[in-house]
């Protein structure tokens, strides 16, 4: 397992812990159930199906910048150390 540090509210915070409390589980424990569940909504599947759907999405677009020249500014201003 790895470590990370996870900012709550104390409200949110209040909620795991008398969860933890209620169900014998740990803080923890409550979080990676949470997170798994959360992530296991979005399958790889999906995630591949939404960007099929959004593919061609701005091409018309008259209102938009020109991001391939902001992307050539933006590569010679790191060429020339900027």
């Amino acid at each position: 397992m790895v470590r990370m540090q996870v900012y709550l509210t104390k409200e949110d915070q209040s909620k795991i812990q008398w969860l933890a409390c209620e169900t014998g589980k740990t803080k923890s424990e409550l979080v990676r159930q949470a997170i798994e569940r959360f992530v296991g909504q979005f399958r790889e599947e999906d995630r591949k199906s939404f960007l099929r759907q959004a593919k061609g999405l701005w091409k018309d677009r008259t209102d938009l910048p020109d991001f391939a020249a902001i992307r050539r500014e933006l590569d010679r201003m790191s060429l020339h150390g900027r």
